[in-house]
């Protein structure tokens, strides 16, 4: 296997959150022209009570402290969990597995690529409260895939448009959306292996053995043209409880 080394070092520890740092510089983009971390900043500054879903190993959310007095993350993944604990215990933020069950409960709720349950957002927010959140669409890479011969990551779409009408019909006001689909580039096949086995939802029966023959191609290619570039699709919406 010409790339067997690659596919070694690319097999180390899941990556935990999203914690990325093993790809630095070996894929570069897929930021959208908006910053969510400034963002959401801008509205915990006003805010007395926060909930987080999905926070990962609660990376992001620490980097947006300080919180308010009442903060509450989300996180199911076991692997995550005790992370989540560990690193938001300083900031007094509570780590639960499953969404609160009461009602009124939270001035914003922050969702950065995580779930987005229009109903239970309703729920916990309060009276002009917000909801933020940045996804990635269904599009995501979506060259990728085709360059493997992998069937489509999502069979329904995912994007701005579906989710607004899903906030909507919940009756959330919507505020401001944007959607965006910057270049993202790969730079050695050893990234889109790891990238690929962290991300399993991208293509869902992805190994290095069973897709070599595409890698091998798609190494080639990296290699004569100093990279593999695709598509990344990011939207973003902002909603509030009227």
């Amino acid at each position: 296997m010409r790339i067997g080394q690659q596919f070694e070092e690319s097999a180390g520890e899941r990556a935990t959150g999203w914690e990325f740092a093993w790809l630095d510089g070996r894929d570069v983009g897929s930021e959208p022209s908006w910053s969510y971390p400034a963002l959401a900043r801008t509205l915990l500054r006003r805010a007395c009570s926060a909930l987080d879903l999905d926070t990962g190993s609660g990376e992001l959310l620490a980097e947006l402290a300080p919180l308010p007095p009442h903060t509450v993350a989300v996180e199911s993944w076991t692997r995550n969990i005790p992370v989540a604990r560990d690193r938001l215990a300083p900031l007094a933020v509570e780590v639960l597995t499953e969404l609160p069950g009461g009602e009124d409960e939270f001035d914003v709720v922050l969702s950065r690529h995580g779930r987005l349950p229009a109903t239970d957002i309703v729920r916990l927010l309060r009276r002009d409260g917000t909801v933020l959140t940045q996804q990635v669409g269904s599009d995501d890479l979506a060259e990728l895939n085709v360059a493997l011969g992998a069937p489509p990551a999502h069979r329904q779409p995912w994007n701005a448009d579906v989710a607004v009408s899903a906030l909507t019909a919940a009756g959330l006001e919507v505020i401001d959306v944007r959607e965006e689909r910057p270049p993202m580039t790969f730079h050695d096949v050893g990234a889109v292996v790891r990238q690929l086995r962290d991300l399993p939802w991208q293509i869902r029966d992805f190994s290095p053995r069973h897709y070599q023959q595409a890698l091998d191609r798609l190494d080639t290619y990296i290699r004569l043209h100093g990279g593999f570039t695709v598509t990344a699709h990011r939207f973003l919406v902002e909603a509030v409880r009227p």
